[in-house]
């Protein structure tokens, strides 16, 4: 079955367009689970279970979502620099997270573990949504109409 993953048609898709499809691929399953999550802290810890779920859910959108923006506006500019633009990426998003972490350990407003939970859950949810949708995806690496010109102005 050419042009398919487990017998279901996968899309074509320009590589600048690539990013959102994925993108909004692994957002979309996150924010459920996330919700998910919420209503769940709510109902067995409460008011600060549910913060600290929300608050979780809320870190790992933002992180997830502008690393993933970030890494796809470098890579439509210069494909070359992926591998360095995303380990550049993942140790930013780690240091942050670590800072985060750091401030928020003293923390009573909402609970703490359930927080580690809720980042869990959707990290998870998150990186299996991802690589779901850039299996599915199927990305021209080589646009049509981007080749160099023949003389005369036609495409080769």
């Amino acid at each position: 079955m050419a042009g398919s993953l487990c017998g279901v048609s996968a899309p074509v898709v320009p590589a600048s367009q690539a990013n959102r499809v994925i993108l909004r691929a692994a957002a979309g399953p996150t924010v459920l689970v996330g919700v998910l999550v919420v209503v769940i802290a709510a109902l067995v810890r409460g008011g600060a279970g549910a913060l600290g779920a929300a608050i979780g859910a809320v870190v790992v959108l933002a992180f997830f979502s502008v690393g993933q923006y970030v890494l796809g506006v470098i890579l439509e500019r210069n494909p070359q620099t992926a591998m360095s633009a995303a380990l550049v990426l993942y140790l930013v998003k780690v240091g942050v997270l670590i800072a985060l972490i750091a401030v928020l350990k003293d923390v009573t407003v909402f609970d703490a573990q359930v927080f580690g939970l809720s980042v869990l859950a959707c990290t998870l949810t998150w990186t299996v949504a991802e690589v779901w949708a850039v299996g599915k995806t199927r990305m021209l690496v080589v646009e049509p109409g981007s080749g160099p010109m023949a003389p005369g102005g036609e495409q080769r």
